[in-house]
């Protein structure tokens, strides 16, 4: 089998982390999240106080992204987010940051610093990346592109467990709320805006379980890795 690059994107709380770390995990690849990468982004910028009521200080982000480093650590088979040497992968998870991290990730020079340590981390090849612009931004020749959906009911159920399974105490319609801005914020932004590749095979798991997409994401593996 040759080493290939997987892009995975689609919409928030669709199961496209989840997937992709099976999957990496089955063949020996590297995976890499980079929503995780925009969530570290906007947690340094909650810190700093650079997000108000009056939207965001984009200038003193600017100023500040030179101090972002963001990593990647494992620890008992699991992955997580470093952000200047701190573990931080359970505070990029909470409703906060949530609500914060579409906006961000609209801005332009941080979406450009992102993609360029982005493509630095997958530049060896044998990746699993996934996102909201990986096949259509920073790799638009991947081998291999996926592009998965649900529907927004249940991708904010999906998201309400995974919040009361970390001892928080969400309301089920805000979350459902979080969802559809998410999604139309990604979907509008002016850089780099959610949509699906023009080669990108659709994947709409609303109704499939954890073992049925692992078993159709590998089928769509061993096809690609082997042509």
């Amino acid at each position: 089998m040759k080493k290939i690059i997987i892009a995975m994107d689609g919409h928030s709380s669709c199961g496209k982390s989840t997937m992709a770390k099976a999957l990496a995990k089955a063949i020996g690849y590297t995976y890499i999240d980079t929503g995780a990468m925009y969530r570290a982004v906007t947690l340094y910028a909650m810190r700093r106080g650079f997000i108000g009521k009056d939207g965001i200080d984009e200038e003193a982000l600017r100023a500040e992204m030179p101090q972002i480093k963001i990593t990647f650590g494992h620890e008992n088979g699991q992955q997580y987010t470093i952000l200047n040497g701190e573990n931080v992968e359970r505070q990029i998870r909470g409703m906060e940051v949530s609500g914060n991290v579409s906006p961000i990730s609209a801005i332009g020079f941080v979406r450009e610093a992102m993609v360029k340590l982005q493509r630095e981390m997958g530049k060896t090849g044998a990746i699993i990346m996934d996102g909201r612009d990986i096949g259509t931004t920073v790799f638009p020749n991947a081998q291999l592109k996926i592009f998965v959906t649900a529907s927004d009911e249940i991708r904010a159920r999906r998201r309400f467990d995974e919040l009361e399974m970390k001892g928080e105490h969400p309301v089920y319609e805000e979350v459902l709320k979080n969802v559809r801005e998410r999604d139309y914020i990604d979907s509008h932004r002016a850089v780099s805006p959610l949509r699906k590749a023009d080669d990108a095979i659709v994947l709409d798991n609303s109704d499939m379980t954890i073992e049925e997409q692992d078993k159709w994401l590998m089928e769509q593996y061993l096809k690609a890795a082997a042509d």
